[in-house]
């Protein structure tokens, strides 16, 4: 399966009011690993980027003069996410505005039509109800360092969103002890080993390696006392 990790910087938070993309960001994961192929771009929003969101991410209006506007990465971004399933925080927003962006072009795509869409979030509050589940509190969560998370970024978001991702929906998700029926299996699911199988080797210690142990302990004894190897020792 080939899924892309999607986080967008904007403008504002409506579309509706008129406000736009400023940045991509896109993480490749093909079999839940990360492939190193990523898609980035920043965009000339042709407005401009209001205070309140320049405080969140940082990309102010000076920055974004030069850079290309929308119609001009449409094609090749649409190419790099068609077919795969999209993983996106909050994904209602990301994808309202990208719906938003191509409806601009005069365009009949609309992202749910060519891309599967997950929303981590949804995932995120269904497995820790009652906690917070933003991008920082998941990090924190699930041991991922997001020290260099100073301001938003929508490629930094996506690269630390697929780890959250892959650890928040990793491990074993389901347990069954049920084997089918059979001489080696029945109906508990147990694998029976038969009582005539050759013996296991049990390695043992040599007599260098026992002597580098004893020393050893006996380092220890001297410097925290009495050790628990030392009292099993006595009871044997």
């Amino acid at each position: 399966m080939r899924q892309i990790v999607l986080d967008t910087e904007t403008t504002g938070i409506d579309p509706n009011e008129g406000h736009r993309i400023i940045e991509i960001g896109c993480v490749e994961v093909v079999e839940r690993e990360l492939t190193g192929r990523n898609y980035h771009v920043y965009i000339n929003p042709e407005r401009e980027v209001e205070a309140e969101a320049i405080t969140v991410h940082g990309i102010t209006n000076e920055f974004l003069a030069d850079k290309p506007r929308f119609a001009d990465i449409a094609d090749e971004f649409f190419e790099f996410i068609k077919g795969a399933e999209l993983v996106i925080h909050n994904a209602a927003f990301d994808v309202g505005f990208m719906d938003s962006e191509f409806a601009r072009l005069k365009s009949s795509r609309k992202t749910a039509d060519h891309c599967g869409i997950v929303d981590s979030l949804a995932i995120a509050r269904k497995k820790h109800p009652g906690q917070k589940n933003n991008l920082d509190a998941l990090c924190k969560r699930y041991g991922i360092d997001n020290s260099s998370r100073d301001l938003h970024g929508a490629l930094l978001d996506a690269e630390i969103l697929a780890d959250v991702y892959l650890l928040m929906t990793g491990g074993q998700t389901a347990l069954s002890l049920d084997a089918g029926s059979g001489d080696e299996g029945g109906a508990d699911g147990i694998r029976r080993i038969s009582a005539d199988r050759a013996p296991l080797a049990v390695p043992r210690a040599s007599d260098d390696e026992a002597a580098a142990h004893d020393e050893f302990m006996a380092m220890m004894e001297k410097q925290a006392g009495e050790t628990v190897w030392s009292k099993l020792s006595a009871a044997e």
